[in-house]
């Protein structure tokens, strides 16, 4: 009933958002993409979709729920108040806290 629905941003939907911004937006989405799915990048981008979208709060009788994840983070992009260099600028945050949490949990492997 409810297969379209994730507890964080799917992976599988980063080339979907390609097109709803700018030249920067599209670069970024072109360069996650090819990335591998266990990368800092992807992982990072992920992070910040599931920010942005608010994955976090959402729950199975929600209206972001009923429209589905495509649809919710279509609308979380499109939202975004900031400019592209302001997305860019949350998605290497993303990424810095997915290093920092990497390297300390390899740290503590040891």
């Amino acid at each position: 009933m409810y297969d379209h629905l994730e507890l964080l941003f799917p992976a599988r939907l980063i080339s979907t958002l390609r097109d709803l911004r700018g030249e920067t937006w599209q670069a970024l989405v072109d360069e996650v993409r090819q990335q591998p799915a266990a990368s800092v990048e992807r992982l990072g981008f992920v992070l910040m979709m599931t920010r942005l979208a608010r994955c976090g709060t959402c729950t199975i009788d929600s209206q972001r729920a009923i429209r589905g994840c495509a649809a919710c983070a279509r609308r979380a992009v499109e939202r975004f108040k900031g400019d592209d260099q302001a997305l860019l600028a949350e998605y290497q945050q993303a990424c810095e806290e997915i290093r920092t949490f990497l390297s300390s949990h390899e740290l503590a492997a040891r």
